[in-house]
């Protein structure tokens, strides 16, 4: 594993590396060069900002409806569903065409970023060598998350953060052996990177120091601040999927539509245009106005929204990044406007801000941390960044219990907690895998010929029921344990006098993700099946392992159906 880590490691580097000269090149045709895309669009006629989203827009739709749609959107989500329902299996086309799809989004003026289409070129190539060599499938999302790993570190040149994103975002394993080929694979992809791209940070940023203690309370408030707008943000995107999905006009061209939108916004506001990475560098160096800084993140909730819920491809931790700049920016020029002896500049709340909203939008608190204060290279911003990072996530989890990420997956049924995809069990109604020959003892069985009954019974647990058939009761392990032993009690005692009267039960119609939580409450191994109309007519029992075998089965399933 180690050894394929460092390949993986070297492609997904050599992949972001790739794909960051495919955007220039698809920047050079479409605005002429690859430099600063805002200072190109602003000198670029106003019908030309227009077409040339517009056009990308053109290439993007049909490349992505008819070669591959999981390329649509911003990718770390369909990441995070392979390493969950397909045991990491992710189609190797993706490489491809999420590469161009993306590229040309991003280098047309798509208002996207490229980290989340690297995050899963970087898992593909992952999954690809994988498949290739036939390993198994828990190695194969292992090699999965050191691809998203790889490709973090290599854009963001930040080791550390790249291992941390695939660990807690897209895999939620912190285990030894998932951790250490992870951070190899980081680490070399990250030393790709520097050799292609030089050893710098990501933003230039100003010179920070904490004024006063005073100041924590203001980055607590920033923290709810970006909280909301991480909220909004998630609100927003996908608000708009669902309006540009229930446009009837023909699903490949409707990127073309979004791009025309986006090019009308451009002429406004050409700071929301690509990447965005022009703009916020002028935020971190305090030279842009707070009324413009809180249009242009008004207008990038917008402007992305628009261009990924009409069939863009591309990311949204870009945009997070500008929406928090811009919005960090906002609130310390206020602050420090009102306090100027107790605040820093307003380009320290900037890079803060940017920290915030991406931990309120993605829940990954301990990712935004690290990956701001590795693209910084500024430890002393570490406790306001922390504090508001935090805040950002309690807030916005408080807010929406999904993130930008796991909310697509859970519009689509699928609600993942830990790689576990608990609506497979939450689809499966109890009465397909109930078992409807229960074995059950009557009231008035003795001890003694109850202790024989068990010697000969695969079960410790029996429902107990009257004379009519009618459940009365449940027999335990716990209930008889001592009671079986006294050769004293063995002819006094029948079953209706060890029994439990209140008996968990499960309906006939309720579905195996609450039959699992019942069974599970009290460490029960079964519980009986009961109808919906009358909870005292059984109709069966329900095991722990009827349910996970059950869940398995219908996980395997799944992944051979869409393998």
């Amino acid at each position: 594993m180690a050894i394929l880590a460092v390949i993986v490691g070297l492609a997904g580097g050599l992949g972001a590396v790739g794909f960051r000269y495919l955007i220039f090149l698809f920047q050079s045709i479409s605005y002429g060069s690859d430099g600063n895309l805002l200072e190109l669009a602003q000198a670029t006629p106003w019908y030309l900002r227009i077409w040339v989203p517009a056009a990308g827009g053109l290439v993007v739709g049909p490349l992505v409806y008819f070669l591959a749609r999981e390329a649509k959107g911003h990718g770390v989500p369909e990441v995070m569903e392979a390493v969950a329902l397909r045991s990491g299996i992710i189609r190797k086309r993706i490489v491809l065409i999420k590469s161009l799809a993306s590229a040309i989004c991003i280098g047309t003026g798509g208002s996207v970023g490229r980290e989340g289409p690297i995050v899963q070129i970087g898992s593909a190539i992952g999954s690809s060598i994988g498949q290739m060599l036939k390993i198994s499938a828990v190695r194969i999302r292992t090699l999965v998350g050191c691809g998203a790993a790889a490709g973090i570190a290599a854009t963001f040149n930040a080791p550390i953060a790249g291992s941390m994103f695939a660990l807690e975002v897209v895999l939620g394993d912190f285990g030894l052996a998932t951790f250490s080929p992870i951070v190899i694979s980081s680490v070399v992809a990250t030393a790709v990177s520097r050799h292609f791209l030089g050893d710098v940070p990501a933003f230039v940023v100003p010179a920070y120091e904490l004024i006063s203690a005073w100041e924590f309370p203001l980055y607590v408030m920033l923290g709810l601040f970006c909280a909301l707008l991480a909220v909004s943000f998630t609100t927003v995107l996908y608000r708009l999927e669902d309006l540009f999905d229930g446009i009837k006009f023909p699903e490949y061209l409707k990127a073309a539509l979004g791009g025309s939108i986006l090019g009308v916004i451009g002429l406004l506001f050409p700071h929301i245009l690509g990447v965005g990475y022009g703009a916020i560098d002028l935020s971190l160096a305090v030279q842009l106005s707070w009324w413009l800084m809180l249009l242009l993140f008004l207008s990038k909730i917008l402007a992305t929204s628009i261009t990924i819920g009409s069939g863009g491809s591309g990311g949204i931790f870009a945009p997070s990044l500008f929406i928090g700049a811009m919005a960090g920016g906002f609130f310390g020029t206020i602050v420090h406007t009102v306090f100027p002896g107790v605040t820093a500049s307003p380009g320290a709340y900037s890079i803060v801000g940017m920290g915030a909203v991406v931990s309120g939008t993605t829940h990954g608190p301990l990712s935004a941390i690290l990956i701001l204060f590795e693209m910084t290279g500024d430890y002393k911003i570490i406790l306001p960044l922390m504090i508001a990072c935090i805040i950002s996530y309690l807030a916005s989890s408080q807010l929406l219990e999904d993130s930008i990420y796991t909310l697509k997956l859970a519009r689509r049924g699928i609600n993942i907690r830990g790689g576990k995809e608990v609506n497979v069990l939450k689809s499966m109604p109890v009465k397909d895998i109930m078992n409807p020959k229960a074995e059950t003892i009557p009231e008035s069985l003795s001890l003694r010929e109850f202790a024989e009954k068990i010697s000969k019974s695969k079960h410790n647990s029996f429902p107990v029921v009257n004379k009519d058939g009618n459940l009365t009761g449940i027999l335990s392990f716990l209930d008889y344990h001592d009671a079986v032993f006294d050769e004293n009690l063995k002819d006094l005692v029948v079953a209706k006098d060890l029994a439990t009267p209140e008996v968990v039960t499960v309906s006939i119609d309720d579905n195996l993700f609450s039959a699992l939580e019942k069974i599970t409450s009290k460490d029960f191994s079964i519980l009986p099946v009961v109808a919906q109309d009358n909870p005292s007519v059984l109709l069966g029992v329900l095991t722990r392992r009827d349910i996970i075998g059950a869940y398995n089965k219908a996980v395997i399933k799944k992944t051979l159906f869409n393998g």
